[in-house]
This record gives C-alpha cells, sequence and structure tokens, in this order.
C-alpha cells in the first residue's frame, strides 16, 4: 500500500519523468522501513501477550495458595469413635477349657489383641481394652471400664463349650429384655450422681422420675446393640461356620452398661476340636477380626456423630 501510494504521487506530480527513479529508490526505503516496523508490531504483540499470560497465571496460582476463608474453611476431620473390647475371663478365672486343653481366657486375650491391632490400623478408632494382660477383672468393673472411655460400642469376646462335642460354631448375645428391665430398676435405685447416665443429671430428678429416664436410655442402648448384632451376623455367616438361631439373648452382666451398645460374641466351641483348632489359629483370628472391622464399620456410618457424642 506505501510503494502504490508513492508511484500515484510521483505520476501527478511535476517532473514526474525525471524523478520517478529517485522515487523508486525512496519507496524502496519506505517499505524496507515499513516491513521492519510491522515486524517490531508483531514482535511487541507477541511479548504483550506473553506477559499478559504470564500474569494470568501468576495470579491463578496465588488464588490457589490462599488461606481459606470463613465460607470455604474445610471441615475438621471426624473424631475417632470410642470402641471397647471386652476379654473374657482371665487371671484365676479360666474360663471353659477346650478338648485340647486351650483355655478360653487365652484364646479371648488373642482375639481382643488382634481384633484392636485392625481397629487402630484403619484410624477410625479408639480403643480400649479391658485388660491387656491374664489378670482377673469383675464383671462390673468391665462395665465401669467402658463407660469411663466413653465407650459407644462394647464388645464381649468369648468361646463357649458344651457337653456334645460335635456341635460348632458362633453367635451373637444381646442383653434380654428381663434383664434389661431388672437392671433398669437396680440402677434407679443407686444411682445419685450427676451425668450418670448418658448425659442426664440424675442428682437433681426424684426417684421414680430417674427411673423413667434410665430406662428409656437403655431401652435405646438396647435398640441400639440389636442393630450391631443384625449387621455382625450376616458378616460373620459368610466367614464362619454359625450356630442356628445365632442371635441370642441372655442378661449377661457385661451387657448391663445402661449407654453402651453391648454385644457379647461367643466365637466358636472349644469342646469341638475344630472350633478349638481355628479360634487358636493365627489366621483365623486375623480373617475373623478383618469380619468384626467390616461390622464396627457398617454400624457406624449408621450412627452418625451428633453434638452431644
Amino acid at each position: 500500500m506505501i510503494r502504490l501510494f508513492w508511484r500515484a504521487g510521483s505520476i501527478a506530480g511535476p517532473g514526474a519523468a525525471d524523478c520517478d527513479g529517485a522515487h523508486t529508490g525512496q519507496a524502496g526505503r519506505q517499505d524496507g522501513m515499513a516491513r521492519r516496523r510491522a515486524l517490531e508490531l508483531i514482535g511487541a504483540t507477541t511479548l504483550a501477550t506473553g506477559l499478559f499470560l504470564a500474569e494470568t497465571a501468576e495470579v491463578m496460582a496465588a488464588a490457589a495458595k490462599k488461606p481459606p476463608g470463613k465460607d470455604d474453611k474445610p471441615k475438621p476431620p471426624a473424631r475417632r469413635r470410642r470402641v471397647v473390647i471386652d476379654a473374657g475371663h482371665g487371671g484365676s478365672d479360666p474360663g471353659t477349657i477346650g478338648a485340647r486343653g486351650t483355655y478360653e481366657k487365652e484364646v479371648a486375650l488373642a482375639m481382643a489383641r488382634e481384633l484392636r491391632r485392625h481397629l487402630v490400623a484403619t484410624h477410625r478408632y479408639d480403643v480400649t481394652l479391658t485388660r491387656d494382660h491374664d489378670e482377673f477383672i469383675s464383671l462390673g468393673e468391665r462395665v465401669q471400664i467402658a463407660r469411663e472411655a466413653k465407650g459407644e460400642l462394647f464388645m464381649s469376646l468369648h468361646a463357649d463349650a458344651i457337653h456334645r462335642p460335635d456341635v460348632r460354631g458362633a453367635s451373637v448375645y444381646t442383653l434380654s429384655e428381663k434383664a434389661s428391665d431388672a437392671r433398669a430398676a437396680a440402677l434407679a435405685a443407686k444411682e445419685n450422681r450427676a451425668d450418670a447416665i448418658a448425659g442426664i443429671d440424675l442428682s437433681k430428678q426424684k426417684p421414680d422420675i430417674a427411673a423413667i429416664l434410665i430406662d428409656l436410655v437403655q431401652r435405646e442402648t438396647k435398640n441400639r446393640s440389636a442393630t450391631f448384632a443384625n449387621i455382625l451376623l450376616p458378616e460373620l455367616a459368610r466367614h464362619v461356620q454359625m450356630l442356628d438361631r445365632s442371635h441370642r439373648f441372655a442378661g449377661f452382666a457385661v451387657l448391663k452398661a445402661p449407654d453402651i451398645p453391648s454385644v457379647l460374641v461367643e466365637m466358636g466351641y472349644l469342646s469341638n476340636r475344630e472350633d478349638e483348632r481355628l479360634l487358636t489359629s493365627a489366621a483365623h483370628r486375623t480373617r475373623l477380626s478383618a469380619t468384626l472391622v467390616r461390622a464396627v464399620g457398617h454400624y457406624f456410618d449408621k450412627q452418625p456423630l451428633t453434638a452431644s457424642s
């Protein structure tokens, strides 16, 4: 375009024939200058684009590093749930003695330790053992240990025995209705301190009101115990031999914490040689622990944390 402009001027101006060569040279110089200018403009545009992109990247990086504000503050990790494992018997109380001389107290403690290891490995639970050694602990003390640990789930581990050596299989016990009512009445008669039951201050309540409150709390506890048992039983059935009518009910003293869902797991029969062999096997304890951990996880998935928990 610049070259055409200068040619148009040379035709219209005076002395066009004499000046054509000069004008042509000048046009060439102008053309070169135009090209250089165009290249400079292209370079400047490219540089500006690059600077813009770099600045944009810096802004985005700074935004990524920006500490969260009030609205986008990350939620704190969920509190670990509290599980209490009770190894049955101990010390001067050997429990059942198996067909090959295996002591129930040893089987229960070995299983309790293995289960604790598996639960802790998930990083979801704080685990308390009622005993971690071969020692005698009364049934009432076991319940008290669980309550002082603010347990949210209590599992008592045992191995059964019967006069028929052909009987084998696991079962799960929860507290019977009759035993529950009797315990509620006994608690109402003796409890007289703040936060005695599930955070309820019984010291300010009349005896009849305290009895009603304890009964309500324990009924809810029984419901949660049954919920866990119903989750645990099908998990166990996938991996171990089960008794017929494997969900059973009894007034076991260790199940009588009024505000902690509790189950007693009979892991098998030491009077049966196959069950005894399995219960003394490390591999079987590992499989059984993994099964219990899955059931515990499913249970707590259905029991969300509350403000008071």
